[in-house]
């Protein structure tokens, strides 16, 4: 699995999409992150910027990881489940390696923000919390990206809109009564915005529902391709 998962990684690199996420997150940090955090408040605002960061990359690792689960052709798919033998095996390879991937996103996209809240002086207990936000809500963000890649929608155009619809869907979801059916990012947006307190306070109730909600999607993937094969 790791190697199958390693070949992929170096596909999606050598075919330069790697690029445009990339290129995306340069863009953010350097329009919005760049603009540190000041005055009174700036230990708290240094904090808020791990929920923005976390929110505005939901989208972003979606977007990665069904562009590196499209980047192997089908029939390559196809001699990668025949040379392990097992579907499970090479699904799992796909999204370890989105994940993986999706992490590395991630850090660049943090390292300006951990910079600023560091220097500011924001608690160190905040900091570590809204540090470990980003790999849950990337996790979440890659099984959306996963249900829109080729081998479950093949139509290229389809499959940006459901991408779209879907980033879409779950926000307005989180909105309403049905908000533990959708990822919690208004709620971790808040505890972010509410203080250093309420976002380490907060966390734990948020990693719950991410892992529950990770853990129900990505074991409908898991399942869905057996049935259709």
């Amino acid at each position: 699995m790791i190697a199958l998962a390693r070949f992929q990684v170096e596909g999606y690199v050598r075919s330069l999409r790697v690029l445009h996420p990339l290129i995306v997150i340069a863009l953010i940090v350097c329009l919005v992150l760049l603009n540190g955090p000041s005055g009174p408040d700036a230990r708290e605002l240094g904090v808020a910027s791990f929920g923005d960061v976390a929110a505005f990359m939901f989208p972003i690792w979606a977007w990665a990881a069904r562009a590196l689960l499209d980047t192997q052709p089908d029939e390559q798919r196809s001699l990668s489940t025949t040379a392990v033998g097992r579907t499970s095996t090479t699904l799992w390879a796909g999204i370890l390696a989105a994940y993986g991937v999706n992490l590395c996103l991630g850090l660049v996209a943090l390292l300006v923000p951990l910079f600023q809240a560091i220097t500011v002086g924001s608690p160190a207990q905040a900091v570590l919390t809204g540090l470990a936000l980003s790999p849950l809500a990337a996790a979440a963000g890659t099984l959306l990206g996963a249900w829109t890649s080729r081998a479950v929608i093949p139509a290229p155009g389809a499959a940006l809109l459901a991408l779209l619809g879907g980033a879409a869907g779950l926000v307005l979801i989180g909105l309403g009564r049905l908000s533990w059916l959708s990822i919690p990012m208004i709620e971790w947006l808040r505890v972010a915005h509410d203080g250093p307190d309420e976002l380490v306070s907060g966390f734990p109730a948020i990693a719950l529902h991410l892992a529950i909600w990770t853990a129900v999607v990505g074991a409908a993937y898991m399942a869905t391709p057996r049935f259709r094969r």
